[in-house]
């Protein structure tokens, strides 16, 4: 199994028997990473972290080089800084990556229009129907690879498999810049001596929870008796098991799929305790979160915040709205209700706001009335003001100020959509 860093690398010859697959997973090989060295070549084959240049602030993204040390994202730049001292520190550049993730979803696009984007730098394609144009699975994969790095100078990494389970697992084995192809009757013998925590979908608790019972490895789980697993992850998580375990997997690509949630997180220079300091961050981020919804299309349901405090402990609140929203103003009360529930011993972190259960635009039914219809008309005046003269310059007053923190970085950036011409 690879471990993110590139190391135990799995690969297929040329001429891997595909029979049976007919569904690529395409992986990005360290997306941000990767594109900030494509545009500075001074900084290709050195440790790099995509974040905001502050100890305080979480990493976005790290290079293969300074993975091996392990660098991994999430982790506070200042640790990931300890773990690897040699480090070059990149602030993060958002446009840029949307833009080459557009370019790259439309070359998948050119090859079938069954493609899922599950990312920014990631999609499922099902190329089962276009074989007598490309080739087989494999032939279309490595084509892919060549047309990827010839028209992007990025590379990606692809698995070739009969299920979506097993097609992602094997990008994730390939990487860096591999392909994986497993065929149909191989299924069992991929599977069997992996790690539970290589399985889709097994975090690191339900993990420790087979592990604690033995269950360490993929044969394992086949090996164990149902009701076992049911009883160390419950009735649902123990029948998906079940199943993943033995290549069985009955999800189709999905075109119409809308990405689950799009929220920005910001980390403090200083631990802040204020409460109004942290209600005022709380509808900046909100704005932000609106800005986004609007230009992607969207409306949310359900609306999270997150709270880290001083001591790293980290929780999450949300709630579900009466109507779908993409209104700045109703995001941020919505966060701010959720945060003056919050018992706050500790002086706080880190602090991020989530918009969740995404919807088409207008795709709900019509209210009665619209309580929102003044902020509409105003956060629509204001995107077209951040259209023409840049995002900032018309802002609430209350926001206005130095700022506290290393930047509002996107938590999920939602890809590009797809061009209707």
């Amino acid at each position: 199994m690879g471990r993110g860093d590139g190391t135990g690398r799995l690969v297929s010859p040329d001429g891997a028997d595909d029979s049976g697959t007919g569904i690529l997973h395409v992986d990005m090989d360290a997306f941000y990473a990767s594109v900030e060295q494509l545009d500075d070549p001074s900084l290709v084959g050195k440790p790099i972290i995509i974040g905001a240049p502050d100890s305080r602030s979480v990493v976005s993204s790290a290079s293969y080089e300074a993975r091996r040390f392990g660098v991994r994202s999430a982790m506070p730049v200042g640790q990931a800084l300890r773990l690897c001292p040699t480090a070059i520190v990149v602030p993060p550049h958002f446009d840029r990556y949307l833009a080459l993730s557009g370019q790259v979803m439309r070359i998948f696009r050119d090859v079938t229009p069954l493609v899922e984007p599950l990312s920014i730098d990631e999609a499922f394609l099902d190329v089962r129907g276009v074989r007598r144009l490309w080739g087989s699975p494999a032939m279309i994969a490595r084509e892919l690879r060549t047309r990827v790095r010839a028209e992007t100078g990025l590379t990606c990494s692809i698995g070739v498999a009969a299920t979506k389970h097993v097609a992602k697992m094997a990008s994730t084995i390939s990487k860096p810049d591999g392909l994986l192809v497993v065929a149909e009757a191989d299924t069992a013998a991929f599977l069997a001596p992996r790690s539970v925590r290589a399985l889709w979908g097994v975090g690191p608790k339900a993990a420790e929870a087979l592990e604690g019972r033995g269950i360490r490895t993929i044969g394992d789980i086949i090996d164990t008796p149902r009701d076992v697993l049911d009883r160390a992850l419950g009735p649902a998580m123990g029948e998906r098991v079940w199943y993943l375990a033995r290549g069985i997997d009955a999800r189709s690509v999905d075109t119409e799929r809308v990405e689950k949630s799009v929220g920005h997180e910001e980390t403090f220079h200083e631990d802040i305790a204020d409460p109004r300091i942290l209600r005022t961050e709380l509808r900046r981020l909100a704005d932000r979160v609106g800005a986004r919804l609007r230009s992607g299309g969207w409306e949310a349901s359900t609306i999270a915040i997150k709270v880290r405090f001083a001591d790293f402990t980290t929780i999450s609140r949300s709630q579900t709205l009466p109507e779908p929203t993409a209104v700045g103003q109703r995001i941020g009360d919505a966060a701010h209700e959720l945060f003056d529930a919050v018992e706050r011993h500790l002086p706080v972190r880190l602090i991020g706001v989530r918009a969740e259960k995404l919807r088409a635009a207008g795709s709900a039914p019509l209210a009665l009335w619209d309580d929102d219809a003044e902020w509409r008309r105003i956060e629509d005046a204001l995107d077209g003001a951040a259209a023409k003269f840049g995002r900032g310059a018309v802002t609430r007053g209350t926001l206005l100020g130095k700022a506290r923190g290393g930047g509002s970085l996107p938590s999920s950036p939602l890809p590009p959509k797809p061009d209707q011409g």
